[in-house]
Protein backbone atom coordinates (compact mmCIF):
# COMPACT_ATOMS: atom_id res chain seq x y z
CA UNK A 1 0.00 0.00 0.00
CA UNK A 2 1.17 3.55 -0.79
CA UNK A 3 3.01 4.98 2.22
CA UNK A 4 0.72 8.03 2.12
CA UNK A 5 -2.32 5.78 2.54
CA UNK A 6 -3.08 4.59 6.06
CA UNK A 7 -5.87 2.36 7.37
CA UNK A 8 -7.16 1.75 10.89
CA UNK A 9 -9.97 -0.53 12.01
CA UNK A 10 -11.42 0.27 15.43
CA UNK A 11 -12.55 -2.43 17.86
CA UNK A 12 -16.19 -1.82 16.93
CA UNK A 13 -15.44 -2.47 13.26
CA UNK A 14 -15.39 1.14 12.04
CA UNK A 15 -12.80 1.46 9.27
CA UNK A 16 -10.91 4.71 8.74
CA UNK A 17 -8.68 5.09 5.71
CA UNK A 18 -6.88 8.22 4.54
CA UNK A 19 -4.44 9.45 1.93
CA UNK A 20 -2.17 12.35 2.76
CA UNK A 21 -1.60 14.78 -0.13
CA UNK A 22 0.62 17.59 1.20
CA UNK A 23 0.61 19.55 -2.06
CA UNK A 24 -3.05 20.62 -1.74
CA UNK A 25 -4.88 22.88 0.71
CA UNK A 26 -8.15 20.95 0.60
CA UNK A 27 -9.58 17.83 2.18
CA UNK A 28 -12.40 15.54 1.06
CA UNK A 29 -13.94 13.24 3.63
CA UNK A 30 -16.86 10.86 3.35
CA UNK A 31 -18.76 8.43 5.52
CA UNK A 32 -19.60 5.45 3.32
CA UNK A 33 -22.45 3.34 4.65
CA UNK A 34 -22.60 -0.08 3.06
CA UNK A 35 -26.31 0.06 2.31
CA UNK A 36 -28.61 1.29 -0.43
CA UNK A 37 -31.81 0.36 -2.23
CA UNK A 38 -30.57 -3.20 -2.74
CA UNK A 39 -30.88 -3.71 1.03
CA UNK A 40 -34.58 -2.90 0.97
CA UNK A 41 -37.68 -4.93 0.13
CA UNK A 42 -40.84 -3.94 -1.66
CA UNK A 43 -42.58 -2.82 1.56
CA UNK A 44 -39.91 -0.26 2.50
CA UNK A 45 -38.49 0.59 -0.93
CA UNK A 46 -36.99 4.07 -0.86
CA UNK A 47 -36.17 4.13 2.85
CA UNK A 48 -32.37 4.25 2.36
CA UNK A 49 -32.65 7.35 0.18
CA UNK A 50 -35.27 8.79 2.54
CA UNK A 51 -32.86 8.49 5.47
CA UNK A 52 -30.18 10.25 3.42
CA UNK A 53 -32.57 13.20 3.22
CA UNK A 54 -33.86 13.06 6.77
CA UNK A 55 -30.53 13.33 8.56
CA UNK A 56 -30.17 16.83 7.10
CA UNK A 57 -33.46 17.90 8.71
CA UNK A 58 -31.99 18.15 12.18
CA UNK A 59 -29.84 16.39 14.78
CA UNK A 60 -29.51 16.53 18.54
CA UNK A 61 -26.97 19.34 18.11
CA UNK A 62 -27.96 21.21 14.95
CA UNK A 63 -31.03 22.51 13.16
CA UNK A 64 -31.40 22.00 9.41
CA UNK A 65 -30.19 25.56 8.79
CA UNK A 66 -27.15 25.05 11.04
CA UNK A 67 -26.32 21.88 9.11
CA UNK A 68 -26.65 23.72 5.79
CA UNK A 69 -24.44 26.58 6.96
CA UNK A 70 -21.85 24.45 8.79
CA UNK A 71 -19.54 24.18 5.79
CA UNK A 72 -21.02 26.70 3.36
CA UNK A 73 -20.05 29.49 5.76
CA UNK A 74 -16.48 28.21 5.54
CA UNK A 75 -16.42 28.08 1.74
CA UNK A 76 -16.81 24.30 1.72
CA UNK A 77 -19.65 21.95 0.87
CA UNK A 78 -21.64 19.13 2.41
CA UNK A 79 -23.74 16.63 0.48
CA UNK A 80 -24.83 13.03 0.17
CA UNK A 81 -26.11 10.44 -2.31
CA UNK A 82 -27.71 7.01 -2.25
CA UNK A 83 -26.97 4.27 -4.77
CA UNK A 84 -27.95 0.62 -5.08
CA UNK A 85 -25.29 -0.60 -2.63
CA UNK A 86 -23.89 2.49 -0.89
CA UNK A 87 -25.01 5.67 0.87
CA UNK A 88 -22.32 8.34 1.07
CA UNK A 89 -22.22 11.53 3.15
CA UNK A 90 -19.29 13.72 2.17
CA UNK A 91 -17.67 17.08 2.86
CA UNK A 92 -15.14 19.19 0.97
CA UNK A 93 -13.30 22.01 2.71
CA UNK A 94 -9.98 23.67 3.45
CA UNK A 95 -7.58 21.43 5.35
CA UNK A 96 -7.85 23.65 8.45
CA UNK A 97 -11.55 22.78 8.69
CA UNK A 98 -11.12 19.01 9.03
CA UNK A 99 -12.38 19.08 12.68
CA UNK A 100 -15.61 20.78 11.57
CA UNK A 101 -16.09 18.24 8.76
CA UNK A 102 -15.70 15.28 11.09
CA UNK A 103 -17.93 16.88 13.72
CA UNK A 104 -20.76 17.61 11.29
CA UNK A 105 -20.59 14.23 9.54
CA UNK A 106 -20.62 12.41 12.88
CA UNK A 107 -23.64 14.46 13.96
CA UNK A 108 -25.54 13.49 10.79
CA UNK A 109 -24.68 9.80 11.09
CA UNK A 110 -25.02 9.30 14.85
CA UNK A 111 -27.55 11.88 16.05
CA UNK A 112 -30.43 12.30 13.59
CA UNK A 113 -33.78 13.19 15.15
CA UNK A 114 -36.17 11.59 12.65
CA UNK A 115 -39.03 13.75 13.87
CA UNK A 116 -42.49 12.85 12.63
CA UNK A 117 -43.10 16.38 11.31
CA UNK A 118 -39.86 16.21 9.30
CA UNK A 119 -40.76 12.78 7.93
CA UNK A 120 -44.13 13.98 6.66
CA UNK A 121 -42.70 17.18 5.18
CA UNK A 122 -39.79 15.41 3.49
CA UNK A 123 -42.13 12.94 1.84
CA UNK A 124 -43.37 15.84 -0.30
CA UNK A 125 -39.78 16.66 -1.27
CA UNK A 126 -39.19 13.04 -2.30
CA UNK A 127 -42.38 13.09 -4.38
CA UNK A 128 -41.05 16.15 -6.21
CA UNK A 129 -37.71 14.42 -6.76
CA UNK A 130 -39.48 11.39 -8.24
CA UNK A 131 -41.50 13.72 -10.47
CA UNK A 132 -38.32 15.45 -11.64
CA UNK A 133 -36.89 12.08 -12.70
CA UNK A 134 -40.04 11.42 -14.74
CA UNK A 135 -39.34 14.71 -16.50
CA UNK A 136 -35.82 13.50 -17.32
CA UNK A 137 -36.38 10.71 -19.85
CA UNK A 138 -32.90 9.14 -19.82
CA UNK A 139 -33.06 8.79 -16.01
CA UNK A 140 -36.65 7.60 -15.99
CA UNK A 141 -36.16 4.96 -18.66
CA UNK A 142 -33.01 3.68 -16.94
CA UNK A 143 -34.95 3.11 -13.71
CA UNK A 144 -37.54 1.15 -15.69
CA UNK A 145 -34.80 -0.81 -17.40
CA UNK A 146 -33.22 -1.90 -14.11
CA UNK A 147 -36.63 -2.95 -12.81
CA UNK A 148 -37.26 -5.12 -15.86
CA UNK A 149 -33.71 -6.48 -15.99
CA UNK A 150 -33.85 -7.74 -12.38
CA UNK A 151 -37.60 -8.25 -11.83
CA UNK A 152 -37.25 -10.78 -9.00
CA UNK A 153 -34.50 -9.05 -7.05
CA UNK A 154 -34.14 -5.96 -4.84
CA UNK A 155 -31.45 -4.75 -7.27
CA UNK A 156 -34.33 -3.85 -9.57
CA UNK A 157 -36.00 -1.59 -7.03
CA UNK A 158 -35.79 2.16 -7.76
CA UNK A 159 -33.41 4.08 -5.47
CA UNK A 160 -35.94 6.84 -4.88
CA UNK A 161 -38.77 4.41 -4.20
CA UNK A 162 -42.34 4.94 -5.44
CA UNK A 163 -44.84 7.45 -4.00
CA UNK A 164 -47.33 4.87 -2.70
CA UNK A 165 -44.61 3.16 -0.63
CA UNK A 166 -42.95 6.40 0.54
CA UNK A 167 -46.37 7.66 1.67
CA UNK A 168 -46.71 4.69 4.05
CA UNK A 169 -43.23 4.94 5.62
CA UNK A 170 -43.34 5.67 9.35
CA UNK A 171 -40.77 6.80 11.89
CA UNK A 172 -40.64 3.17 13.02
CA UNK A 173 -39.66 2.03 9.50
CA UNK A 174 -36.99 4.73 9.27
CA UNK A 175 -35.54 4.06 12.71
CA UNK A 176 -35.49 0.30 12.16
CA UNK A 177 -33.50 0.62 8.92
CA UNK A 178 -31.13 3.21 10.43
CA UNK A 179 -30.42 1.04 13.48
CA UNK A 180 -29.76 -2.00 11.33
CA UNK A 181 -27.35 -0.48 8.81
CA UNK A 182 -25.93 2.73 10.28
CA UNK A 183 -23.51 0.80 12.43
CA UNK A 184 -19.72 1.09 12.81
CA UNK A 185 -18.99 -2.33 11.33
CA UNK A 186 -20.97 -1.34 8.25
CA UNK A 187 -19.13 1.93 7.54
CA UNK A 188 -15.93 3.21 6.01
CA UNK A 189 -14.67 6.73 6.72
CA UNK A 190 -12.42 7.78 3.86
CA UNK A 191 -10.46 11.03 3.58
CA UNK A 192 -7.94 12.48 1.14
CA UNK A 193 -6.03 15.74 1.13
CA UNK A 194 -3.65 17.69 3.34
CA UNK A 195 -4.35 15.80 6.56
CA UNK A 196 -2.65 13.64 9.16
CA UNK A 197 -4.05 10.15 9.77
CA UNK A 198 -3.45 10.17 13.52
CA UNK A 199 -5.21 13.51 13.92
CA UNK A 200 -8.10 12.16 11.86
CA UNK A 201 -8.35 9.11 14.14
CA UNK A 202 -8.53 11.30 17.25
CA UNK A 203 -11.34 13.33 15.70
CA UNK A 204 -13.25 10.18 14.72
CA UNK A 205 -12.86 8.78 18.25
CA UNK A 206 -14.06 12.07 19.70
CA UNK A 207 -17.17 12.55 17.59
CA UNK A 208 -18.38 9.16 16.30
CA UNK A 209 -20.32 7.20 18.93
CA UNK A 210 -22.59 4.25 18.20
CA UNK A 211 -25.03 2.31 20.34
CA UNK A 212 -25.99 -0.38 17.87
CA UNK A 213 -24.24 -3.13 15.94
CA UNK A 214 -25.45 -4.26 12.55
CA UNK A 215 -26.14 -7.58 10.92
CA UNK A 216 -24.50 -8.86 7.78
CA UNK A 217 -26.65 -9.20 4.67
CA UNK A 218 -25.91 -11.89 2.12
CA UNK A 219 -27.27 -11.65 -1.39
CA UNK A 220 -28.02 -14.33 -3.90
CA UNK A 221 -26.76 -13.45 -7.35
CA UNK A 222 -29.76 -11.95 -9.15
CA UNK A 223 -31.19 -13.65 -12.20
CA UNK A 224 -31.30 -11.24 -15.12
CA UNK A 225 -34.06 -11.19 -17.70
CA UNK A 226 -33.48 -11.81 -21.39
CA UNK A 227 -35.32 -10.42 -24.39
CA UNK A 228 -37.51 -7.89 -22.59
CA UNK A 229 -39.21 -5.81 -25.27
CA UNK A 230 -41.50 -3.06 -24.04
CA UNK A 231 -43.07 -0.06 -25.70
CA UNK A 232 -44.48 2.46 -23.22
CA UNK A 233 -46.68 5.43 -24.01
CA UNK A 234 -45.38 8.62 -22.40
CA UNK A 235 -45.98 12.25 -23.48
CA UNK A 236 -42.49 12.90 -24.84
CA UNK A 237 -41.61 14.67 -28.07
CA UNK A 238 -38.90 12.12 -28.86
CA UNK A 239 -38.75 8.36 -28.75
CA UNK A 240 -36.47 7.41 -25.86
CA UNK A 241 -34.80 4.04 -26.20
CA UNK A 242 -32.67 1.95 -23.88
CA UNK A 243 -31.17 -1.41 -24.79
CA UNK A 244 -28.95 -3.51 -22.58
CA UNK A 245 -27.93 -6.68 -20.85
CA UNK A 246 -26.51 -8.00 -17.62
CA UNK A 247 -22.86 -6.92 -17.35
CA UNK A 248 -19.99 -7.81 -15.03
CA UNK A 249 -19.31 -7.38 -11.33
CA UNK A 250 -16.66 -5.23 -9.70
CA UNK A 251 -14.54 -8.32 -9.13
CA UNK A 252 -14.64 -9.67 -12.67
CA UNK A 253 -11.24 -10.18 -14.26
CA UNK A 254 -12.69 -8.74 -17.48
CA UNK A 255 -13.83 -5.47 -15.89
CA UNK A 256 -11.21 -3.32 -17.60
CA UNK A 257 -11.98 -4.90 -20.96
CA UNK A 258 -15.65 -4.02 -20.53
CA UNK A 259 -14.74 -0.44 -19.66
CA UNK A 260 -12.71 -0.36 -22.87
CA UNK A 261 -15.66 -1.64 -24.92
CA UNK A 262 -17.85 1.01 -23.32
CA UNK A 263 -15.32 3.68 -24.23
CA UNK A 264 -15.17 2.46 -27.81
CA UNK A 265 -18.91 2.08 -28.34
CA UNK A 266 -20.52 4.98 -26.56
CA UNK A 267 -18.50 6.93 -23.99
CA UNK A 268 -17.70 10.28 -25.52
CA UNK A 269 -17.87 12.29 -28.73
CA UNK A 270 -15.32 10.10 -30.52
CA UNK A 271 -17.23 6.88 -29.78
CA UNK A 272 -18.71 4.76 -32.56
CA UNK A 273 -22.32 5.47 -31.60
CA UNK A 274 -21.86 9.22 -31.35
CA UNK A 275 -20.03 9.40 -34.64
CA UNK A 276 -22.41 7.05 -36.48
CA UNK A 277 -25.86 7.86 -35.11
CA UNK A 278 -25.39 11.57 -34.38
CA UNK A 279 -22.61 12.90 -36.58
CA UNK A 280 -23.05 10.79 -39.72
CA UNK A 281 -26.81 10.16 -39.75
CA UNK A 282 -28.09 13.01 -37.57
CA UNK A 283 -30.61 10.74 -35.85
CA UNK A 284 -29.99 11.75 -32.23
CA UNK A 285 -28.73 14.58 -30.11
CA UNK A 286 -28.01 12.30 -27.15
CA UNK A 287 -26.64 8.79 -27.61
CA UNK A 288 -24.29 6.92 -25.31
CA UNK A 289 -23.46 3.65 -23.60
CA UNK A 290 -22.86 3.12 -19.89
CA UNK A 291 -21.51 0.45 -17.59
CA UNK A 292 -22.45 -0.18 -13.96
CA UNK A 293 -20.71 -2.61 -11.61
CA UNK A 294 -22.17 -4.19 -8.47
CA UNK A 295 -20.92 -6.74 -5.97
CA UNK A 296 -21.95 -9.76 -7.99
CA UNK A 297 -23.31 -8.52 -11.31
CA UNK A 298 -23.54 -5.42 -13.48
CA UNK A 299 -25.37 -3.64 -16.28
CA UNK A 300 -24.24 -2.63 -19.76
CA UNK A 301 -26.70 -0.38 -21.56
CA UNK A 302 -27.21 1.96 -24.50
CA UNK A 303 -29.47 5.01 -24.56
CA UNK A 304 -30.61 7.37 -27.28
CA UNK A 305 -33.36 9.88 -27.92
CA UNK A 306 -34.53 10.11 -31.51
CA UNK A 307 -37.41 11.15 -33.75
CA UNK A 308 -40.36 8.80 -33.25
CA UNK A 309 -40.57 8.07 -36.96
CA UNK A 310 -36.87 7.25 -37.22
CA UNK A 311 -36.40 5.02 -34.19
CA UNK A 312 -36.38 1.86 -36.31
CA UNK A 313 -33.43 3.13 -38.33
CA UNK A 314 -31.66 4.34 -35.19
CA UNK A 315 -32.08 0.94 -33.51
CA UNK A 316 -30.78 -0.85 -36.59
CA UNK A 317 -27.67 1.33 -36.59
CA UNK A 318 -27.18 0.73 -32.86
CA UNK A 319 -27.29 -3.04 -33.20
CA UNK A 320 -25.16 -2.92 -36.32
CA UNK A 321 -22.38 -1.25 -34.32
CA UNK A 322 -22.78 -3.71 -31.43
CA UNK A 323 -22.66 -6.66 -33.82
CA UNK A 324 -19.47 -5.37 -35.44
CA UNK A 325 -17.48 -5.76 -32.21
CA UNK A 326 -18.61 -9.40 -31.97
CA UNK A 327 -17.55 -10.20 -35.55
CA UNK A 328 -14.31 -8.33 -36.11
CA UNK A 329 -11.35 -7.30 -34.02
CA UNK A 330 -11.07 -3.61 -33.27
CA UNK A 331 -7.91 -2.34 -34.94
CA UNK A 332 -4.73 -2.32 -32.87
CA UNK A 333 -4.32 1.42 -33.38
CA UNK A 334 -7.79 2.08 -31.94
CA UNK A 335 -7.18 -0.27 -29.01
CA UNK A 336 -3.93 1.61 -28.29
CA UNK A 337 -5.89 4.86 -28.33
CA UNK A 338 -8.47 3.42 -25.91
CA UNK A 339 -5.70 2.33 -23.53
CA UNK A 340 -4.27 5.84 -23.51
CA UNK A 341 -7.72 7.30 -23.01
CA UNK A 342 -8.40 5.08 -19.98
CA UNK A 343 -5.02 5.85 -18.46
CA UNK A 344 -5.62 9.55 -18.98
CA UNK A 345 -9.00 9.38 -17.23
CA UNK A 346 -7.46 7.45 -14.35
CA UNK A 347 -4.46 9.69 -13.80
CA UNK A 348 -6.27 13.00 -14.32
CA UNK A 349 -8.85 11.88 -11.77
CA UNK A 350 -6.10 11.59 -9.18
CA UNK A 351 -5.77 15.38 -9.18
CA UNK A 352 -9.12 15.61 -7.37
CA UNK A 353 -9.18 14.94 -3.62
CA UNK A 354 -12.83 13.89 -3.87
CA UNK A 355 -11.98 11.31 -6.56
CA UNK A 356 -9.12 10.02 -4.43
CA UNK A 357 -11.40 9.81 -1.40
CA UNK A 358 -13.98 7.90 -3.42
CA UNK A 359 -11.31 5.55 -4.74
CA UNK A 360 -10.11 4.77 -1.21
CA UNK A 361 -13.61 3.91 -0.04
CA UNK A 362 -14.66 1.79 -3.02
CA UNK A 363 -11.42 -0.17 -3.00
CA UNK A 364 -11.97 -0.94 0.67
CA UNK A 365 -15.65 -1.81 0.28
CA UNK A 366 -15.45 -3.93 -2.85
CA UNK A 367 -11.93 -5.37 -2.72
CA UNK A 368 -10.83 -5.12 0.91
CA UNK A 369 -7.52 -3.59 -0.18
CA UNK A 370 -6.08 -0.57 -1.91
CA UNK A 371 -5.35 -1.35 -5.55
CA UNK A 372 -2.10 0.40 -6.55
CA UNK A 373 -2.23 2.72 -9.53
CA UNK A 374 0.54 0.65 -11.13
CA UNK A 375 -1.67 -2.44 -10.93
CA UNK A 376 -4.54 -0.58 -12.60
CA UNK A 377 -2.21 0.61 -15.35
CA UNK A 378 -1.07 -2.98 -15.85
CA UNK A 379 -4.70 -4.07 -16.29
CA UNK A 380 -5.24 -1.34 -18.85
CA UNK A 381 -2.04 -2.19 -20.71
CA UNK A 382 -3.23 -5.81 -20.88
CA UNK A 383 -6.26 -4.84 -22.97
CA UNK A 384 -5.90 -6.26 -26.49
CA UNK A 385 -8.08 -6.50 -29.57
CA UNK A 386 -8.36 -10.25 -29.08
CA UNK A 387 -9.54 -9.89 -25.47
CA UNK A 388 -12.17 -7.34 -26.50
CA UNK A 389 -13.43 -9.62 -29.26
CA UNK A 390 -13.74 -12.59 -26.89
CA UNK A 391 -15.59 -10.54 -24.28
CA UNK A 392 -17.92 -8.93 -26.84
CA UNK A 393 -18.82 -12.35 -28.22
CA UNK A 394 -19.58 -13.69 -24.75
CA UNK A 395 -21.77 -10.73 -23.71
CA UNK A 396 -23.31 -9.08 -26.75
CA UNK A 397 -25.90 -11.46 -28.15
CA UNK A 398 -28.07 -8.90 -29.92
CA UNK A 399 -30.99 -11.35 -30.10
CA UNK A 400 -31.18 -11.37 -26.29
CA UNK A 401 -30.86 -7.66 -25.63
CA UNK A 402 -33.56 -6.10 -23.48
CA UNK A 403 -35.20 -3.07 -25.09
CA UNK A 404 -37.55 -0.42 -23.70
CA UNK A 405 -38.98 2.33 -25.89
CA UNK A 406 -40.94 5.30 -24.59
CA UNK A 407 -42.82 7.76 -26.79
CA UNK A 408 -46.21 9.36 -27.19
CA UNK A 409 -47.18 6.85 -29.88
CA UNK A 410 -45.63 3.68 -28.39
Amino acid sequence: MDQNIKKTVFSDGLTVISEQIPAVRSISIGVWVKTGSRYEHIENNGVAHFIEHLVFKGTKKRSSLQIARSLEDLGGSLNAYTSKEITNFYAFALDSHLPVCVNVLADLICNPLFREKDIEKEKQVIFEEISSVKDTPDEYIYDLFQEKLFPEDSLGLPILGVPEIIEKLTSKDVLSFWKRFYTPDNMVIAAAGNLDHEKLLKLVERYFHFEQKGTRVKFKKPVAANEVNLQIREPFNQAHIIAGIEGLSYKSEDRYDLIALNSYLGAGMSSRLFQTIREHHGLAYTVYSSVDFFRDTGIFSFYMGTDRKKRGKALNLLFKEIKKVTENRISESIVARIREQLKGHLLLGLESTSRRMSRLAKNEIYFGRQIPISEMIDHIDAITAERLLILARSLFNVDKFNIIQMSSDA
